[in-house]
């Protein structure tokens, strides 16, 4: 999916090397001015590096001109920010839409979605992550929570291969918080891509793999336990309707689903195994 080599830009970043595959969600930590930003910035072509190569689905994107990254960005890639960009004098759902807009204009005639389908594609993603009936709000009239899933919903509408996230809980309450990362788990599970820029080891240890960055270099990385990993765990039968959802996550068929106390459980003991990780680091 993405891939680096020997990346470096100015005093920021000294020499990345780093490798996601297809369907992996995974968290960059650090303290501030370590880079992690930065990382994510260069890895989706919004900055350029000073050196180093930067591959994305078997391409080098490294010297691509703006145009061909705004196009990449846009057709590829989405994101979800800490400050949500949201524009005041739109209602969530012209808000979620106008990614999409832009997308149709760069399609040949023959290509492009109507309006009615984007609209009805609008709602079919509010309802999936549970923000449905709130179309016509403005962005002042719901909660913090519900906004971040409305961002959430926004960077789905040009169907990305991956998901790009610089602090999503960052503004957010911990109950809002909860949710969100709810349904980034929700959607690696369904066969995402995800990668996470957070402070806050309770967002990390929802991935699988947690890289850790210290004056521009990978200090660190720790590996969920495969077999604890919650991602696969939190979506109960009722959240999908079905009892067999036929989906797979990280090559298993169909992962079983726990009770809301196991989970709950295995959340806990996965936020405390990362703790110990970083505190054995005196991190």
């Amino acid at each position: 999916m993405i891939k680096t080599t020997g990346i470096k830009k100015a005093n920021i970043l000294q020499g990345i090397d780093f490798a996601m595959k297809q369907g992996e969600m995974v968290a960059v930590m650090g303290p501030s001015g370590s880079g992690k930003s930065t990382l994510m910035y260069m890895l989706s072509g919004m900055d350029k590096v000073s050196e180093g190569k930067i591959f994305f689905q078997g391409k080098d994107i490294t010297n691509c001109s703006e145009e061909e990254s705004a196009r990449l960005r846009l057709q590829k890639m989405g994101f979800v920010f800490q400050q949500m960009n949201m524009l005041p004098n739109l209602s969530i759902l012209d808000n979620i839409i106008l990614p999409a807009i832009e997308y149709q204009k760069q399609l040949e005639r023959k290509n492009r979605v109507g309006e009615k389908e984007l609209v009805e594609k609008v709602k079919k993603l509010m309802e999936k992550v549970g923000i449905s009936g709130l179309e016509d709000r403005k962005i002042s009239e719901v909660s913090g929570g519900q906004l971040q899933r409305a961002c959430i919903c926004r960077a789905l509408m040009n169907d990305p291969e991956i998901l790009l996230a610089d602090e999503p809980t960052g503004a957010l309450n911990r109950s809002a918080s909860e949710e969100v990362m709810k349904e980034l788990v929700r959607l690696n599970w369904e066969g995402m891509s995800i990668l996470i820029v957070t402070h806050d080891s309770k967002v990390a240890s929802c991935c699988s793999r947690v890289l850790y960055l210290v004056d521009g270099k990978i200090a660190g990385e720790y590996r969920a336990d495969s077999d604890d990993y919650h991602g696969k765990v939190v979506l109960k039968k009722e959240d999908t309707g079905k009892e067999d959802p036929g989906k797979k996550y990280l090559g298993k068929e169909n992962p079983e689903k726990e009770d809301p106390e196991k989970e709950d459980q295995i959340k806990e003991r996965n936020e405390k195994r990362l703790n110990s990780w970083l505190a054995e680091h005196d991190w």
